[in-house]
Protein backbone atom coordinates (compact mmCIF):
# COMPACT_ATOMS: atom_id res chain seq x y z
CA UNK A 1 0.00 0.00 0.00
CA UNK A 2 1.63 3.66 -0.78
CA UNK A 3 2.22 5.61 1.84
CA UNK A 4 -0.08 8.49 2.25
CA UNK A 5 1.27 11.83 1.57
CA UNK A 6 2.71 13.93 4.85
CA UNK A 7 2.58 17.02 3.52
CA UNK A 8 2.72 19.08 1.10
CA UNK A 9 3.23 22.83 0.41
CA UNK A 10 0.67 25.45 -0.70
CA UNK A 11 1.30 28.81 -3.17
CA UNK A 12 1.63 31.60 -0.70
CA UNK A 13 3.85 34.57 -2.48
CA UNK A 14 6.69 34.90 0.00
CA UNK A 15 6.42 32.24 3.06
CA UNK A 16 6.09 28.66 3.33
CA UNK A 17 2.56 27.73 3.61
CA UNK A 18 1.86 24.29 4.39
CA UNK A 19 -0.57 21.58 4.97
CA UNK A 20 0.27 18.95 6.79
CA UNK A 21 -1.75 15.86 7.29
CA UNK A 22 -2.58 12.83 9.81
CA UNK A 23 -4.94 10.43 10.92
CA UNK A 24 -5.76 11.99 14.32
CA UNK A 25 -4.39 15.40 15.43
CA UNK A 26 -1.17 13.58 17.31
CA UNK A 27 -0.01 12.31 13.57
CA UNK A 28 -0.75 15.69 12.18
CA UNK A 29 1.05 18.05 14.83
CA UNK A 30 3.90 15.02 13.89
CA UNK A 31 3.64 15.92 9.92
CA UNK A 32 3.77 19.48 10.55
CA UNK A 33 7.43 18.91 12.72
CA UNK A 34 8.82 16.80 9.95
CA UNK A 35 7.56 19.66 7.40
CA UNK A 36 9.03 22.66 8.95
CA UNK A 37 12.69 20.63 9.06
CA UNK A 38 12.20 19.88 5.54
CA UNK A 39 11.86 23.94 4.49
CA UNK A 40 14.82 23.90 6.33
CA UNK A 41 17.16 21.22 4.91
CA UNK A 42 17.36 17.96 2.85
CA UNK A 43 15.07 16.05 6.39
CA UNK A 44 16.09 12.27 4.62
CA UNK A 45 20.26 13.31 5.93
CA UNK A 46 19.10 14.24 9.48
CA UNK A 47 20.07 10.92 11.24
CA UNK A 48 18.16 10.60 14.18
CA UNK A 49 20.51 9.72 16.53
CA UNK A 50 19.90 12.06 19.84
CA UNK A 51 16.87 11.79 21.65
CA UNK A 52 15.21 14.63 23.20
CA UNK A 53 11.53 15.01 24.82
CA UNK A 54 9.20 18.45 24.22
CA UNK A 55 6.36 19.10 26.74
CA UNK A 56 4.37 22.00 25.90
CA UNK A 57 0.81 23.76 26.99
CA UNK A 58 -1.23 26.28 25.63
CA UNK A 59 -5.00 27.42 26.08
CA UNK A 60 -6.54 26.12 22.58
CA UNK A 61 -5.11 23.70 19.38
CA UNK A 62 -4.36 26.20 17.01
CA UNK A 63 -1.22 27.80 20.02
CA UNK A 64 -0.55 24.19 20.60
CA UNK A 65 0.48 24.15 17.19
CA UNK A 66 2.19 27.79 17.42
CA UNK A 67 4.21 26.58 20.21
CA UNK A 68 4.77 23.26 19.56
CA UNK A 69 6.72 24.28 15.84
CA UNK A 70 8.08 27.16 17.96
CA UNK A 71 9.68 24.52 20.32
CA UNK A 72 11.59 22.96 18.06
CA UNK A 73 12.55 26.10 15.89
CA UNK A 74 14.27 27.01 19.63
CA UNK A 75 15.71 24.30 19.78
CA UNK A 76 17.11 24.77 16.22
CA UNK A 77 18.57 28.12 17.05
CA UNK A 78 19.84 27.77 20.04
CA UNK A 79 21.06 24.21 20.18
CA UNK A 80 21.92 23.43 16.12
CA UNK A 81 19.12 20.75 16.77
CA UNK A 82 18.30 19.20 13.38
CA UNK A 83 15.15 16.51 13.52
CA UNK A 84 13.87 14.21 11.94
CA UNK A 85 11.75 11.77 13.78
CA UNK A 86 8.56 12.84 16.04
CA UNK A 87 6.45 10.81 18.37
CA UNK A 88 3.60 12.11 20.04
CA UNK A 89 3.10 10.57 23.05
CA UNK A 90 0.31 12.16 24.22
CA UNK A 91 -1.96 15.36 23.20
CA UNK A 92 -5.13 16.30 25.09
CA UNK A 93 -7.29 17.95 26.60
CA UNK A 94 -6.36 19.91 30.22
CA UNK A 95 -8.81 22.00 32.88
CA UNK A 96 -6.06 24.76 31.47
CA UNK A 97 -6.27 24.10 27.56
CA UNK A 98 -4.41 21.40 25.97
CA UNK A 99 -0.79 19.80 26.76
CA UNK A 100 1.40 17.53 24.34
CA UNK A 101 4.09 15.59 25.21
CA UNK A 102 6.61 14.10 22.51
CA UNK A 103 9.71 12.21 21.64
CA UNK A 104 11.99 13.50 19.02
CA UNK A 105 15.18 12.46 17.33
CA UNK A 106 17.77 14.23 15.23
CA UNK A 107 21.33 15.20 15.08
CA UNK A 108 23.46 18.29 15.27
CA UNK A 109 23.87 20.79 12.62
CA UNK A 110 26.59 19.90 10.19
CA UNK A 111 26.94 22.25 7.31
CA UNK A 112 28.80 19.69 5.31
CA UNK A 113 26.23 17.03 5.52
CA UNK A 114 23.00 19.45 6.24
CA UNK A 115 22.47 21.14 3.02
CA UNK A 116 20.83 24.80 4.22
CA UNK A 117 17.27 25.58 2.16
CA UNK A 118 15.77 28.10 3.27
CA UNK A 119 16.10 29.48 7.62
CA UNK A 120 12.80 29.70 9.02
CA UNK A 121 12.42 32.99 11.02
CA UNK A 122 9.08 32.12 12.90
CA UNK A 123 5.82 30.05 12.96
CA UNK A 124 2.63 32.62 12.59
CA UNK A 125 -1.11 32.52 13.59
CA UNK A 126 -1.75 34.20 9.73
CA UNK A 127 -4.57 32.14 8.14
CA UNK A 128 -3.42 28.76 10.53
CA UNK A 129 -6.27 26.40 10.59
CA UNK A 130 -6.82 23.19 12.26
CA UNK A 131 -9.42 21.13 9.64
CA UNK A 132 -10.52 17.67 11.96
CA UNK A 133 -12.88 15.27 9.51
CA UNK A 134 -13.27 11.34 9.84
CA UNK A 135 -10.10 10.30 10.01
CA UNK A 136 -8.26 12.58 8.69
CA UNK A 137 -6.98 16.02 10.21
CA UNK A 138 -5.32 18.78 8.04
CA UNK A 139 -3.34 21.25 9.32
CA UNK A 140 -2.53 24.66 7.72
CA UNK A 141 0.20 27.28 8.85
CA UNK A 142 2.40 29.69 7.57
CA UNK A 143 6.51 29.23 8.06
CA UNK A 144 7.63 32.84 8.30
CA UNK A 145 11.06 32.81 6.05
Amino acid sequence: MARKKRFEFLEHTADAYIAAYGRDLAEAFENAAFAMFDVMTDIAKITPEVKDSVEVAAEDEHALLYIWLETLLIKFDIYGMLYSKFKILQLKKTAKGFMLRAEIWGEKFNPKKHMQKVGVKAITYHVMEIIKEAGKVTLKFILDI
